[in-house]
């Protein structure tokens, strides 16, 4: 009998136990703490030492003014939309973001690829992300003007058009005040160096903040 009613004294200590687990606040992950970002090179560090790109200034950023928020990085060199759009379901479904930073399209237009193929992979991609749940951020980029007027017009414009419809937070250039800079640049004069990288986080910063604000009501 003396057996008996030990073990269930245990049994209400573990019943406790579980209960106490189950009413733990949930993770920063659950709780909808993490940021991806989706880029191209300039955002994945090409050419830069590790941990010097503006999204590892991000995240450093976010844990001294926004602390619980997890940076995850899914930049690739050379990423196109298409290629960006392919991969973002899963990366939703692995990551369930809260907010989504899409930095896509410079490849697309240099390598001449229809603008429209990369309007409508840039909106599918928003779309995928505000159906999960996301807050979507677009970086938008230009083209020099020896692509020709019309072009770049055109190009610069289909990311305040995607913004505009799907009601999404924009930078309309992402490299605002580096573009002019050549010391801001790698040898390849396409690549931003160490010298630019918090001012492209400084070009973000102010359209990302809202969003972290509004993640946290």
């Amino acid at each position: 009998m003396l057996t008996f009613l030990k073990n269930c004294v245990r049994c209400s200590h573990f019943a406790l136990l579980w209960l106490a687990l189950l009413a733990v606040p949930v993770s920063a992950h659950s709780a909808g703490k993490t940021l991806l970002v989706l880029g191209d090179s300039l955002s994945a560090e090409y050419g830069l030492p590790r941990g010097k790109g503006w999204v590892a200034l991000l995240d450093a950023r976010l844990q001294t003014r926004h602390p619980g928020w997890q940076v995850n990085n899914a930049s690739i060199s050379g990423e196109t939309t298409a290629g960006g759009k392919s991969r973002l379901p899963a990366l939703l479904k692995q990551h369930q973001p809260a907010i989504v930073i899409i930095e896509l399209g410079g490849n697309d237009a240099l390598r001449g690829l229809a603008l429209q193929h990369s309007e409508n992979n840039l909106r599918e991609m928003v779309q995928a992300s505000k159906q999960s749940g996301a807050a979507v951020l677009i970086l938008g980029m230009r083209m020099p003007p020896n692509y020709g007027s019309q072009y770049t017009e055109k190009f610069s414009a289909l990311f305040a058009q995607v913004a505009q419809q799907e009601k999404t937070g924009l930078l309309p250039f992402f490299l605002d005040k580096i573009a002019d800079k050549p010391d801001w640049f790698q040898a390849d004069r396409i690549h931003p160096n160490t010298l630019a990288q918090e001012q492209m986080l400084d070009n973000v910063w102010p359209h990302l903040e809202p969003l972290l604000k509004a993640k946290k009501k």
